[in-house]
């Protein structure tokens, strides 16, 4: 199934995290995803909300090494535990592509189940 939708990045604490806002017209469904950088661990943390449930999910951790980013954490698909991991694909100066996929059975085996190609068409404000 491929839907349209329009995000805005805004930055926050100077570079060190972004916060992004995610509205799906045709399903009336929004998001978000607040990001931080923790500069101990030097690892991005990643936490989704969305408007069906109104609360935050697990966060997920991770990094960048050159265009790709890679993040992993713990969450619940139709009521089962499972792992989740989202990576980041820097496809040029303004597209990237996003994907998740998920793992009922301990990383053994992963699923892709969702993917965004996103394009920058403006500058956020900050």
């Amino acid at each position: 199934m491929e839907f349209p939708g329009h995000a805005v990045v805004r930055p926050l604490f100077g570079g060190a995290g972004n916060i992004d806002e995610i509205s799906f017209p045709a399903s009336r469904q929004h998001g978000l995803t607040l990001r931080l950088f923790d500069r101990e661990t030097e690892r991005w943390s990643l936490q989704w909300g969305d408007s069906r449930t109104g609360r935050l999910y697990p966060p997920l951790t991770g990094g960048f090494t050159g265009d790709r980013g890679d993040f992993h954490g713990e969450d619940t698909y139709d009521g089962r535990p499972v792992r989740a991991h989202f990576v980041w694909h820097r496809r040029g100066r303004d597209t990237a592509r996003w994907e998740q996929e998920l793992s009922a059975d301990d990383g053994r085996s992963w699923e892709l189940n969702w993917t965004m190609d996103l394009t920058r068409t403006g500058q956020a404000g900050g």
